[in-house]
């Protein structure tokens, strides 16, 4: 499968943080990584050359090449599985003018507009009283939140769409009195079983453009770095260790046990030196090593140009930005830009730049974090894109090959 035709294949089985690791997981299977739950993991699977620890909607794999040193440490590649959408609520059901409406919560930072007038499906795990976990995946056009028709709301053109979180967001999924957990769900005893679950658009993603040179797709923020590292490591040869991190939460702060803020990439990394008789040399494994903080970042808008620094604005299909802030909200250090500016300039990548415009505020990303939890030297990088966390995003076909292109020569690359 073409490069760009398996990343649209990854973002349509990808609907929700699970499902995303489930798609890395078999990707790494393949390519002959072993890989356990990380309720299950024997301590030996660290020891593995190639392994992936994996917990909910999160999965660290790495690649150990066995002559590797501790002292000359390992790259680590970061992004995140999750994206802005919307959850179902525990109590999920609910009535409305003669409709079954879902109850659900607003996850991270929505674009609501978005998510009007499209068909939606559900995707998510479900756990039985027994704590099994079952995955779902619906794709059947189950919902959908209709918009209010123009002849009721004149002035939505001119005075702009404002919706209530609470009152206008509500899925319409049927309209006669339908249990959602037991149709949809497939659950029979709700006191005794629990689920997470999200609503995607069903809308396939694909290639757009009059030459296809872009990409249209939900969960382009962050799905995009997540393919890169995967299939960065699969194809990894160098001689230092390469180690990908791809954790849930990011769009609401990081901070859970399969969240960057969590310990999870620190007690993986501690094992895996451990295995090797080297933990003792944990100081100087950090020192050597280099972060790739992987998450989108904003591309020049052609209507809103005003919004952007014009001199730090990156263009689509351009190549990945290198993201800098001064006040942190990116980790980017000077040694660490100058490294991956000299690595991709050998290797003939485009790279562009990204900082904010002082006017706007910056979001953030699992960059600083890591920085600060690991004490690792850390460049945030993002492929552009538009429309971020609307429900359907825009980005340069070519774009996501460039940031795993960087990533395989980063890795095979020395930043003693």
């Amino acid at each position: 499968m073409a490069p760009v035709e398996d990343l649209l294949a990854f973002l349509d089985g990808s609907p929700s943080p699970i499902h995303a690791v489930e798609s890395v997981t078999s990707r790494l299977a393949a390519a002959g990584h072993v890989i356990a739950e990380h309720r299950h993991a024997e301590r030996s699977l660290f020891g593995e050359s190639r392994g992936a620890i994996h917990r909910d909607g999160a999965i660290i794999a790495w690649h150990w090449p066995d002559a590797a040193a501790a002292e000359h440490g390992a790259t680590i590649v970061g992004a995140h599985t999750d994206s802005p959408c919307l959850k179902v609520k525990p109590r999920q059901n609910s009535r409305g003018a003669g409709c079954s409406m879902l109850e659900v919560e607003l996850y991270g930072g929505l674009l609501l507009n978005s998510w009007l007038d499209r068909d939606l499906g559900i995707a998510g795990v479900v756990y039985g009283p027994d704590g099994a976990r079952r995955t779902v995946l619906d794709r059947r056009a189950l919902a959908r939140i209709p918009q209010l028709a123009i002849h009721l709301d004149r002035d939505v053109n001119d005075k702009g769409l404002v919706l209530g979180r609470q009152a206008h967001m509500r899925p319409v999924w049927a309209l006669d009195e339908a249990d959602f957990v037991s149709e949809v769900l497939g659950i029979d005893d709700p006191s005794r079983s629990a689920f997470d679950v999200v609503l995607f658009d069903i809308n396939p993603a694909a290639r757009v453009g009059r030459a296809g040179e872009m990409i249209a797709s939900a969960r382009l923020d962050n799905l995009v770095s997540c393919w890169a590292a995967a299939d960065a490591i699969v194809d990894h040869g160098g001689e230092r260790p390469l180690i990908i991190c791809l954790f849930d939460h990011e769009e609401v702060g990081s901070e859970s046990t399969t969240g960057a803020a969590g310990p999870l990439l620190e007690t993986v990394v501690d094992e895996l030196l451990r295995a090797r008789g080297t933990l003792e040399r944990r100081f100087e494994f950090m020192r050597a090593s280099l972060c790739i903080s992987a998450d989108n970042a904003h591309a020049l808008h052609p209507n809103y140009v005003d919004r952007h620094d014009p001199n730090h604005a990156p263009l689509i299909n351009r190549g990945p930005a290198v993201k800098t802030n001064a006040n942190q909200r990116y980790a980017t250090s000077s040694r660490g830009a100058a490294h991956v500016r000299a690595v991709a300039r050998k290797a003939g990548l485009p790279l562009q730049d990204f900082v904010s415009n002082n006017a706007m505020p910056c979001g953030s990303t699992i960059g600083p974090i890591t920085a600060t939890r690991m004490g690792v030297e850390t460049v945030d990088i993002g492929v552009p894109q538009l429309a971020m966390h609307s429900a359907r995003e825009t980005c340069g076909s070519d774009d996501p090959l460039r940031l795993r292109d960087l990533i395989i020569h980063v890795a095979a690359s020395s930043f003693d």
